[in-house]
């Protein structure tokens, strides 16, 4: 394989595990339903990507390694203790997610998440926090972020009023997007310490999964909510955190080849896409606005890309 087909493969894997976000959130919510609790859901999907990933860990000698790395760099001081906090932006997803749809809706809630992460994209890469370094705003990225903005508008368009507008809800998802795009960030420095993008997807699930149980036994506690039994299936409703693990693995990965931009709006083409795909194979539906939003979300992608390429020659050039 090429040079050049070989700098697609990260661009490729975050619009895959993007993808499979679609079936992530119809897994969780389907499971949340049955238990009368997205907390409850979430609880369960981290519960078994941490088991996933810790059994992984004791068995692989390659993620076992990369586990002492990054515990003695946190120990010794070599790595900011805050590069180990992704899981906290994890469980803020969770818990805006199921606190904020239920108002304000899922096609809202879109709008508003990936507004805040573009927003937030521009400003973490600017500023140099992904493992990247700094990527100043230009004008073809501030493009490509409003375009990714308005392409999932576009895709949630028909959905778009059918419930309440409620300023807090809607702020709340804002500020959970800026935290995703921190996330990403630091969990691709936290790779460049551990060298292995499986230990990041570990110590964001370890964290995630102590503060959503922590959650749902304040709210099992307080009377709010009861803990229903676990259903025997079908097999897919178990599907979200073996995603989860996937998904922050990948990303942890990829964040450092393409910048935290580039992987907020590969994310979300993907996303895009695996709904579209769902919807005609499971609900026998062509949604116009969502394939328009599909389009609009690659293209925000293509500037990007090129943006990227045509600065990458002007550097070589102007330093030849």
């Amino acid at each position: 394989m090429s040079s050049g087909a070989r700098s697609w493969i990260p661009w490729l894997a975050a619009a895959g595990v993007g993808s499979l976000t679609a079936v992530q959130s119809r897994a969780n919510g389907s499971l949340g339903t049955i238990l009368e609790s997205g907390l409850h859901a979430s609880v369960v999907s981290f519960a078994v990507g941490l088991t996933l990933l810790t059994v992984s860990g004791l068995a692989i000698t390659r993620i076992r390694e990369g586990m002492i790395r990054f515990l003695r760099a946190l120990g010794s001081g070599e790595m900011p203790w805050w590069w180990a906090m992704g899981g906290i932006f994890g469980a803020l997803f969770i818990f805006s997610q199921s606190f904020t749809v239920g108002i304000i809706g899922v096609a809202l809630f879109a709008v508003a998440l990936v507004s805040g992460q573009n927003s937030a994209s521009l400003i973490v890469d600017a500023v140099g926090l992904g493992p990247r370094g700094k990527q100043p705003i230009s004008t073809v990225r501030v493009i490509s972020a409003a375009i990714g903005i308005v392409a999932v508008i576009v895709a949630v368009s028909g959905r778009l009023g059918q419930d309440d507008l409620s300023l807090p809800a809607v702020a709340l998802c804002f500020v959970t997007g800026i935290g995703v795009a921190i996330q990403q960030a630091i969990n691709g420095r936290s790779t460049t310490i551990s060298r292995e993008p499986m230990v990041a997807a570990w110590s964001n699930f370890a964290l995630g999964a102590l503060i959503i149980t922590i959650l749902l036994g304040i709210v099992v506690v307080s009377g709010a909510g009861t803990l229903r039994p676990l259903p025997a299936g079908p097999w897919w409703l178990y599907l979200g955190g073996i995603i989860g693990v996937t998904f922050l693995a990948t990303t942890a990965w990829v964040v450092g080849r393409v910048g935290v931009l580039a992987i907020s709006l590969l994310v979300t083409a993907g996303q895009l896409t695996g709904a579209l795909v769902l919807d005609v194979f499971l609900l026998d539906v062509v949604d116009g606005a969502l394939i328009a939003g599909v389009l609009l979300s690659f293209a925000a992608v293509a500037l990007t890309a090129a943006g990227g390429r045509v600065k990458a020659r002007v550097s070589r050039r102007e330093s030849s």
